[in-house]
């Protein structure tokens, strides 16, 4: 049976489609859509882990990658974080707080390939990335378990734990996420020339 290989930039435009469907799908109501919207995010974040570790083992990496790779996350995330404070989940400068930085990311990178340059992405960025999954999964998670019928015999005193789980990962996501545009910006303001 021959081995077929995905290449990366398949798998980060795989991921931006994924996102499409999990907003469609957590956006609806009821047990099963949420369910398959958590499913799918989880698909769309392992494609991210994935599609870095065959660039690198099989020195696959390129420009279009080190630029959509992020974007594809972003696009991810955003959307997530967007939904979760529609659902009452997250804050609104929490959100806020992710946007900024990852659309000022954003126009760095974009500024720099305008000059032939590529910024890509630091290992700080890859924690703040896992922050904000681990964050967004645990939430998916209750956002699924919410729509079950057990879910109106749970205490309030279960409920308050899950709410201080999920604010404590919002947390430590968005002080990663402050920490990393920080750090991304000092690191790069001499390549677009700040």
């Amino acid at each position: 049976m021959a081995y077929v290989m995905i290449s990366p930039n398949t798998l980060t435009i795989s991921r931006i489609v994924l996102t499409v469907l999990f907003i469609m799908f957590i956006s609806g109501e009821g047990f099963f859509p949420k369910l398959m919207g958590a499913i799918i995010f989880f698909i769309a974040s392992f494609t991210d882990f994935y599609d870095g570790y065959i660039a690198k083992k099989h020195n696959m990496i390129s420009d279009f990658g080190k630029l959509m790779d992020p974007i594809a996350d972003k696009f991810l995330m955003l959307s997530a974080f967007l939904i979760f404070v529609k659902m009452g989940l997250v804050t609104v400068l929490a959100f806020l707080v992710i946007f900024g930085r990852e659309v000022f990311i954003t126009i760095m990178r974009i500024n720099a390939k305008s000059k032939g340059k590529v910024l890509a992405a630091e290992k700080l960025g890859k924690y703040k990335t896992a922050s904000q999954v681990i964050a967004a999964g645990v939430i998916l998670i209750y956002v699924v378990f919410s729509e079950t019928t057990g879910f109106k015999n749970w205490s309030e005193l279960s409920v308050h734990y899950w709410m201080e789980i999920i604010e404590y990962l919002i947390l430590v996501a968005v002080t990663l996420t402050l920490v990393s545009g920080v750090s991304y910006f000092l690191n790069n303001r001499r390549v677009i020339g700040v």
